[in-house]
């Protein structure tokens, strides 16, 4: 039986499950991730409910099959029974590592108070940030321990591709695939992903756990 990982390693090479409409119920791949991951025509819901609930409930959504994981009936239904909460369907990027040095100067924080990185620190586990000019950049282990990145450009330096080169300097400091979850009304970010080369995989609904 293919894990998480292995769905999500292959999916970084380009390599994606047949487009036959299943739905795969797979173990969480720890204790704090649990979720949804919709890729073309075939979803993977991660979590240690009982796949037989998980099953009914995908058919109670009252909708396509297709849509059912991310619709809106069965993430609420799954969200109560399992006492989680969300924030927003994501969806995910990936880029591949790239050579040599990052296009900006960064300076490694080695404990930074950054609400940046605090937040990744509360959502990921091996968190490292780097500060540039107008903005930072941080790395972690996130959902079946893949390397995130997030990034933040300080209000007053907006709109000079500060935020595509900080996205692009991940890829520098990576030896790895690197992922990103964005929300989709954040245009401007899910542009500055694409110009850096990260690639739209899908779309990904995370259960977090309660506080």
């Amino acid at each position: 039986m293919e894990t998480l990982r292995d769905i999500l390693d292959a999916a970084a090479r380009g390599v994606f499950p047949p487009d036959d409409g299943t739905t795969a119920i797979v173990p969480q791949p720890s204790r704090r991730d649990a979720g949804v991951l919709a890729l073309t025509a075939y979803s993977v819901v991660f979590t240690d409910e009982d796949p037989r609930w998980v099953r009914a409930a995908l058919r109670s959504a009252g909708c396509d099959a297709l849509a059912a994981p991310l619709n809106p009936r069965f993430l609420a239904a799954l969200l109560e029974r399992t006492g989680r909460a969300n924030d927003t369907v994501d969806a995910l990027l990936v880029g591949t590592p790239l050579p040599g040095p990052a296009p900006l100067d960064l300076v490694e924080l080695a404990d930074s108070a950054h609400p940046r990185v605090a937040y990744a620190r509360r959502r990921r586990d091996e968190v490292r940030a780097w500060a540039a000019d107008g903005g930072v950049v941080v790395l972690g282990r996130g959902v079946a321990g893949r390397l995130e990145v997030a990034v933040e450009v300080t209000d007053g330096v907006r709109h000079r591709g500060l935020g595509r080169l900080l996205v692009t300097a991940a890829r520098h400091l990576a030896d790895e695939p690197v992922w990103a979850q964005v929300s989709p009304g954040n245009a401007r970010s899910a542009r500055a992903f694409q110009a850096a080369g990260y690639r739209p995989v899908g779309a990904e609904a995370l259960l977090l756990p309660a506080g």
